[in-house]
């Protein structure tokens, strides 16, 4: 049996090789062979998944929502005191010193993040601005909306507060955060498919104990993580929730 992995987009590229380390991991742990495939585009990476092509997929919060509620994942851990906030930035030698400054008409830049962005949206209403009178650039990645704001080709950028943590101190000094979000309880989440869904208490209790060895705790150190928690089903059905509420 080949198992097949992917993971959100919206990881930092320096943690590229540790998400290889970790499927190497998994593999001695379940037994079988485990396939990563990693996408640099959201879209693409969901035709995928909604084609089936994958058994385990660590999903951000707007796509979780989808795995389940559609596809019939369930999800299984979630990343250890590592919640999804989205950040607002602009450059460090802009007048902008918070969202109020923003007027109507200036130009944004994110990723196609969706729960990111309506965030992001959602922190910009003080400014009474929306997708009506503000410009929106997508781009790839953080480090693009990021070089956006250093060329001051953006006035304000959103960002997967971990992506902004992860940006080099060079960059980060080249720009202001204007607000982060607080919600706490909207996570990135390994979730496991329809077929897979017997094995779920052996996944868990893998991913659950890498923080108590040497090699498992190397393993978390290289994709940038503490450890791993349950994820119960209350806890899934309440995000998801939020997240449509947020969405819609």
């Amino acid at each position: 049996m080949i198992l097949n992995l992917t993971v959100s987009p919206d990881f930092a590229p320096d943690h590229i090789s540790g998400w290889y380390i970790f499927n190497t991991w998994l593999q001695r742990q379940l037994g079988t062979r485990v396939h990563l495939e990693l996408y640099d585009c959201f879209d693409k990476q969901r035709e995928d998944i909604k084609a089936g092509k994958f058994d385990l997929v660590y999903a951000n919060p707007f796509d979780a929502s989808m795995l389940v509620r559609e596809l019939g994942f369930k999800a299984v851990v979630r990343p250890l005191a590592k919640p999804d906030e989205t950040i607002i930035a602009t450059n460090a030698e802009s007048t902008i010193n918070n969202v109020e400054d923003l007027q109507p008409g200036c130009q944004l830049v994110a990723t196609d993040d969706p729960d990111v962005n309506r965030i992001g949206m959602i922190m910009l209403e003080p400014a009474d601005l929306d997708g009506d009178n503000t410009k929106l650039k997508t781009v790839d990645s953080y480090i693009i909306v990021a070089k956006h704001l250093l060329n001051q080709q953006a006035d304000a950028g959103f960002f997967l507060k971990d992506a902004y943590d992860e940006l080099s101190d060079l960059i980060k000094n080249q720009m202001k955060v204007l607000v982060s979000s607080e919600i706490s309880v909207v996570h990135h989440a390994l979730l496991v498919g329809p077929k897979l869904q017997q094995y779920i208490p052996q996944i868990q209790k893998f991913l659950l104990n890498m923080s108590s060895n040497e090699k498992g705790k190397g393993v978390l150190e290289s994709m940038d993580l503490d450890g791993w928690e349950v994820m119960t089903d209350e806890e899934t059905e309440f995000m998801i929730d939020l997240i449509d509420t947020l969405i819609d």
